[in-house]
């Protein structure tokens, strides 16, 4: 065999060396291109899955104004409630303004929430609000005050408002001695439940020949107007006002205040709600009755229907649920708190 020079020898190992390089590069963006792939892969699969988990629902809650304690139970007690059940809770005041409320509406379907509780704006001006929630995927549970179309709302779940007026004039007339001259003090004339209590009032009242309406005039559930109204009825009839039936206790109120401030405070006056104020107010021996709407009991189960809904997609077996109402009086004034009634 030749022997190679080493020049030869020098240039040989040049070409080996050249080779192996060349071979090395080409090699190499298979090694590090596929394990790259395989580590993007979780990435993209895994990490968008723990928000999802890990998010909590959120539910809306829309009342009148809350200077109403009977409001203001809806959105407090209707927060616990939710809490307890894992859920985010949004409170919005619609202040009994149907424009407005519409705009809460809105704001619960932008936020994406996963029911509405609502004691609503107005029996007809609250349909198309909760027609567009139902379209957007979001169930509204009504409590409180009903509306008039059924089919839309998944419950409406109210105090049986007529019983429960029927209870309080047959006090009222009881307190009056089935005889006298009396006022009334309507509700709001879009709520619906304004117009049922009255009717309650009249079925007993008026079953008596010797009890005479003096007048009746709204006071649109407010305090404030309430006084007001009295006032200037006052001044209309003085000493001939035996009695007057309030549609709520927040009238009540407002007329208590009217006649005590007119040295009448000794005029039989009765509300609707139960509220603390008005139970303070009959253990003074100052207003004499109230019906007892079970808000909270009412709102509890409009936030658990809700909660099964949104879990299991079952609705409540009827939409339309009543709660029957129940008289305080003197004798059992003492066992309200907060619209709860406990028995002693």
């Amino acid at each position: 065999m030749k022997k190679l020079s080493k020049a030869s020898l020098v240039l040989l190992a040049v070409l080996i060396l050249a080779s192996i390089f060349t071979g090395c590069a080409k090699t190499a963006p298979a090694a590090t291109t596929e394990p790259a792939a395989e580590a993007a892969a979780p990435a993209a699969t895994e990490a968008p899955a723990a928000p999802a988990e890990t998010a909590k629902k959120t539910i809306a809650i829309i009342t009148p104004a809350h200077d109403n304690p009977f409001f203001k139970t809806v959105a407090d007690y209707g927060t616990k409630v939710a809490t307890d059940l894992g859920y985010e809770v949004v409170v919005m005041v619609h202040d009994d303004d149907p424009a407005l409320q519409a705009e809460h509406f809105d704001t619960a379907i932008s936020l994406g929430v996963a029911a509405i509780i609502c004691d609503n704006a107005g029996a007809d001006a609250t349909i198309a609000p909760v027609q567009k929630a139902l379209a957007a995927g979001i169930p509204t549970f009504l409590v409180d005050r009903e509306i008039n179309q059924s089919g839309v709302a998944k419950a409406q779940i109210v105090a049986n408002n007529l019983q429960g007026a029927q209870a309080v004039a047959e006090e009222f007339v009881l307190q009056m001695g089935e005889t006298g001259m009396y006022l009334e003090l309507l509700g709001r004339e879009t709520d619906t439940n304004a117009g049922v209590r009255s009717k309650g009032f009249h079925d007993v009242i008026d079953q008596y020949a010797d009890m005479k309406l003096l007048e009746a005039q709204t006071a649109n559930w407010s305090q404030t107007e309430a006084q007001t109204v009295v006032d200037t009825l006052i001044q209309k009839y003085g000493a001939d006002i035996k009695g007057v039936i309030c549609g709520n206790d927040t009238m009540a109120m407002g007329a208590m205040a009217a006649l005590k401030n007119a040295g009448m405070g000794s005029v039989i006056v009765s509300g609707f709600d139960g509220s603390n104020d008005v139970r303070d107010s009959i253990l003074a021996g100052e207003i004499k009755a109230t019906g007892l709407q079970q808000i909270a009991y009412i709102t509890q189960l409009a936030i658990e229907q809700a909660d099964k809904f949104i879990k299991t997609g079952e609705a409540p077996a009827e939409e339309k649920q009543l709660v029957d109402c129940l008289l305080i009086n003197a004798a059992n004034a003492a066992n309200l708190d907060n619209f709860v009634y406990t028995a002693k």
